[in-house]
């Protein structure tokens, strides 16, 4: 085993045993096997029929997605997706030599002799695994894009081809273009099923009655719950990147959506515990758990942990009875905070203040912008985003997406005329959401995203975030400020070209930072 693709990862090696997150070195093993796989049957592909085609991409979306850090612990479901790459590869008349294992060689250290060309291999890797998870939303609701699915395949099949250093960053950059396409997507397909996102307040109290606690990302899910749920005197909480759903007209007017519990993934292990209630897992984001809530925790899609109970779609539709009656025979959750977060500040709420905006920064109420977004981690280093966004200066508005948000949307930072010092556009794929926004605030001031009184403060944790810092490169952002800590899997070799050529920069302490983006 030799995983370094998420932030917790070991510097300099990788985990090489077992994860940090909790992966099994056999899981990790089986995982490569499954990537290798969906390689050689992107290899295969060209000649495929249109139904086997479209087969063949639904099976490469939902298993990339299945490698996501903190998604899929079970090595039975794994096993199982490579035993539908064989089955594929028989519909193309083809035997998969490496679903059977063998001799081959799966690990990152096979993508490529070469340290930074397999540096740049594993960028576009772990760019394909965000794509992956955010064209599988976007398919849940039924949205498709060819040009997605032809690129993910085309992506797979060049990591273990014999390419350049140029070749592979033009490549990479293509993943950006194509991922920012795939975001549109996803954009488009929520706001049609459920509405525009509406500036909403919501509660992280509790109330009296049993609840269903919901984490993850999958609105699909979270709908079909709701439905579920209504007039059974059980209510749903969101966890994580679920708050984001409160926002949505289609879903806002359940009323058992009672509020949103808890913060950032990595606190799951005590906030689930509190609970009390099922707790169900829709995508990435789930850890294994503890034993004081095992037993009351569901897995639904691409998330899998042994021994939990895992809940399959039969005919497009999932039934969440179990949990509805486990939930009922359950305490009402142990309120750990009562705060009201405002959320919802998606593309098109935010340029319905365009005017507002562009006013108050003509007249210096605000003086910057600084995006921070991303993703939240255990790491003791973040409390740094805490600190630096408790020292920004009072005329000086955040804009967040992703549940790096947990940070600080719950400091009491208040208002500029209005506007929030704190600007939520959503889940981690609403990041494009925020290059709506300042693409529209750039025309407003005639000039280019570069030009705007903006800064990037990034904090990754995992591939999702990968793709987003490709898409950001794409779109021709410059200077970003990347942490807690940069890749392992990039190199010296690679971090020169990306900081000569975009700017990219490590942080360091809050107040050095300020200065070096500008935030005075």
């Amino acid at each position: 085993m030799r995983c370094n693709q998420c932030e917790e990862t070991i510097a300099g090696t990788g985990c090489t045993r077992n994860g940090v997150c909790g992966k099994r070195a056999e899981t990790a093993e089986a995982m490569d096997r499954l990537i290798g796989t969906l390689m050689e049957l992107s290899e295969s592909s060209a000649g495929a029929s249109e139904e086997t085609l479209a087969e063949i991409d639904d099976h490469i979306t939902d298993s990339l997605f299945m490698t996501l850090s903190n998604t899929n612990f079970d090595d039975a479901r794994i096993e199982a997706g490579i035993a539908k790459s064989q089955e594929l590869m028989g519909k193309l008349g083809e035997t998969c030599d490496k679903c059977t294992g063998g001799d081959f060689d799966f690990s990152i250290d096979a993508y490529d002799s070469d340290a930074d060309l397999r540096s740049l291999k594993q960028l576009l890797l772990y760019g394909l695994k965000g794509m992956a998870a955010y064209y599988h939303h976007a398919r849940a609701l039924d949205g498709s894009d060819p040009a997605v699915s032809a690129f993910m395949r085309r992506g797979l099949a060049s990591i273990r081809k014999d390419l350049t250093a140029e070749e592979l960053i033009a490549i990479c950059m293509e993943c950006g273009e194509v991922g920012a396409s795939c975001m549109a997507l996803l954009d488009r397909c929520n706001t049609e099923a459920y509405g525009k996102p509406e500036v909403t307040r919501v509660k992280t109290g509790v109330g009296k009655n049993p609840g269903i606690l919901i984490t993850g990302h999958d609105l699909k899910d979270l709908e079909t719950l709701l439905e579920q749920t209504r007039g059974t005197g059980v209510d749903v909480y969101t966890h994580g990147e679920m708050l984001p759903a409160h926002a949505y007209p289609a879903l806002k007017r359940y009323k058992n959506l009672a509020g949103n519990y808890g913060g950032a993934w990595y606190k799951q292990k005590e906030e689930f515990a509190s609970f009390n209630g099922p707790i169900i897992a829709t995508t990435n984001c789930v850890l294994i758990p503890a034993e004081s809530y095992r037993g009351r925790l569901f897995t639904t899609g691409t998330a899998g942990i042994p021994g939990a109970k895992h809940v399959a779609s039969a005919g497009g539709r999932k039934d969440f009875s179990e949990a509805i009656a486990m939930a009922k025979g359950c305490a009402p959750p142990t309120e750990i905070d009562d705060k009201v977060l405002t959320i919802g500040f998606a593309h098109d709420q935010a340029l319905a203040l365009a005017g507002k905006i562009v006013d108050a920064v003509k007249s210096n109420a605000i003086r910057r912008f600084v995006v921070m977004a991303g993703c939240d981690g255990r790491y003791k280093g973040r409390t740094y985003y805490t600190e630096f966004a408790e020292q920004l200066p009072e005329d000086t508005v955040i804009l967040t997406a992703g549940c790096a948000k947990y940070r600080y949307n719950k400091l009491d930072l208040g208002e500029i005329g209005g506007i929030p010092r704190v600007v939520d556009a959503g889940q981690c794929n609403d990041c494009y959401s925020l290059v709506v926004i300042a693409d529209a605030l750039a025309e407003a001031f005639g000039t280019d995203v570069n030009g705007l009184p903006l800064s990037f403060n990034i904090s990754w944790y995992e591939q999702k975030a990968v793709l987003v810092l490709l898409v950001l490169l794409k779109l021709g952002v410059k200077d970003i400020m990347l942490g807690p800590r940069l890749p392992t899997f990039i190199t010296p070799n690679v971090l020169k070209v990306l900081v000569e050529s975009f700017g990219i920069k490590p942080n360091s302490e809050p107040a050095a930072d300020r200065v070096t983006l500008h935030i005075e």
